[in-house]
């Protein structure tokens, strides 16, 4: 069986939604500058090898619809040839991508498939522009029947439609989580961006994007030199009442695309090629939606 590697892998910096640096930029372009700039990490490959452009959006619609991969491919420059799929998995949507373009790989369907992710939270909003809930999922406190672990009848999905902070919530209460130790992690996580930055290993992955507004943004919005243990412990929770989630220790509404070029290990051989990475193998499990976070 083939084995698949990653030759090449870049992002565009992330923006905060609504009122960040790339809110005046569409997905679309924005995905296309990612993907042109992963291609020109590795020269050597003639961009007709390539079979397929496999893009992740969790909301694949306005700006994002319309298989939107079909229409970056175009804005990218990518030849006629490559054909391109736009798939959805919420969060994981990107990974499911790159999860493809190895599975195309190793089942010897090409040789050459470039995977990618583009999510613009200010462009389209979460939970798209006109969400319609099923009232057999929605109204339903009990959930609907479905097949158990080992054949059963069970039910599941009483809450289908929960936001993502209450699952972020559940699953601090079913595992003990403190607030304290939730502030703790946020705190380390912005600490460890910005050392991140300022060190310049961000700089290695990240492509400069050209702004409207003339400047060029090239740091993520999102890490705050400003934040300390103090100042996230004010904060009021977020979605419940004596909850322990707040804006300060979840993760923001961003802007964004990253893409990955992946080839068989022969292919990059035979180009000259050194992978950074090799794809093992890959696993995707259910959970029920209201702890969606562990999954």
């Amino acid at each position: 069986m083939p084995e698949a590697v990653i030759v090449s892998a870049l992002r565009a910096p992330i923006g905060r939604a609504i009122k960040g640096s790339l809110k005046d930029v569409r997905p679309d372009d924005l995905a296309a500058l990612v993907i042109r700039a992963a291609l020109e990490k590795v020269p050597q490959l003639d961009p007709n090898l390539i079979e397929d452009l496999i893009v992740g959006c969790a909301f694949p619609e306005g700006e994002q619809g319309m298989n939107v991969a079909r229409l970056i491919a175009g804005l990218a420059g990518l030849p006629i040839s490559v054909a391109a799929v736009t798939v959805n998995r919420f969060c994981a949507s990107s990974l499911t991508a790159v999860n493809m373009a190895a599975q195309s790989i190793m089942l010897g369907q090409g040789d050459v498939v470039v995977a990618a992710g583009v999510e613009s939270m200010s462009r389209v909003p979460m939970g798209g522009f006109n969400p319609s809930f099923n009232p057999k999922l929605y109204e339903n406190p009990v959930g609907i029947e479905v097949c158990g672990g080992h054949g059963e009848k069970t039910t599941a999905f009483e809450q289908s439609y929960i936001p993502m902070g209450m699952t972020a919530e559940n699953l601090a209460k079913q595992y003990n989580i403190s607030r304290e130790e939730q502030d703790r992690y946020a705190l380390r996580s912005h600490m460890n961006a910005i050392k991140a930055t300022d060190d310049g290993t961000f700089a290695r992955e990240i492509v400069p994007v050209p702004l409207p507004n003339g400047e060029t943004m090239t740091i993520d919005d999102g890490p705050r030199r400003d934040t300390s243990l103090e100042r996230l412990a004010a904060l009021d929770p977020a979605f419940i009442k004596g909850g322990t989630v707040t804006a300060g220790n979840s993760s923001p509404l961003n802007d964004g695309a990253a893409a990955v070029v992946l080839m068989s290990r022969e292919k990059a051989q035979e180009l000259g090629i050194k992978p950074l990475a090799r794809v093992i193998t890959m696993s995707v499990s259910g959970v029920a939606p209201e702890v969606m976070g562990i999954g």
